[in-house]
């Protein structure tokens, strides 16, 4: 799957009254509606579980349970509520939420999320920066490390955010200043 790819609506070549005209089709049970739901959402709901919990196949496994639960959700979704892309990734931060409390702690990162063979030594010290940063965001506490993952993994905006989480732009600010200040401690404190 690929974790780039571009996740919003506009890309997809939709006006906001074809996305709500599809989230209406879907929430009465038309199947193909709530395909191309999943096809314009696939994307960002995988990436978002994929940086969160760092391995490719629990993320699709998670990302499947997420769409299941969506799907069967789908009834009760009221459009003027919440955007169903914001929605959708506030079941995907429940569903990690979910996954941490039932999991035991495993300890260091999958190897399978590394190159096999970092042949030049430029590609191998980048992989230990990202591995450096991955191994310094999971000791964050939670909520600092969502809102670094949407903000900067997701590319979201706080107003965006804010409706996800639950909490307004301005104290998003100052959360996303407090995580980055926590991160760039945990990285002088490792060395990195």
């Amino acid at each position: 799957m690929d974790v780039t790819a571009p996740h919003s609506v506009v890309d997809a070549g939709l006006t906001r009254e074809e996305l709500q005209l599809l989230v209406q089709r879907a929430s009465t049970g038309d199947g193909e509606a709530f395909g191309k739901l999943y096809d314009l959402n696939l994307d960002a709901v995988y990436r978002y579980v994929y940086y969160k919990i760092g391995d490719g196949v629990e993320a699709e496994d998670l990302t499947s349970q997420i769409f299941v639960k969506a799907w069967e959700a789908m009834p009760r979704y009221q459009c003027r509520e919440i955007p169903f892309s914001h929605w959708l990734m506030r079941l995907a931060r429940n569903a990690v939420i979910d996954h941490y409390r039932t999991r035991k702690p495993q300890g260091e990162l999958n190897e399978a999320m590394v190159s096999p063979e970092p042949d030049p030594q430029g590609e191998y010290l980048r992989g230990e920066q990202v591995r450096g940063l991955e191994s310094a965001l999971r000791q964050l506490p939670e909520e600092q490390r969502s809102l670094l993952v949407l903000r900067f993994v997701e590319e979201m905006g706080y107003a965006e955010m804010a409706k996800i989480v639950g909490k307004s732009p301005g104290a998003l600010r100052v959360m996303q200043h407090r995580a980055l200040a926590a991160l760039r401690r945990i990285l002088e404190r490792e060395g990195r």
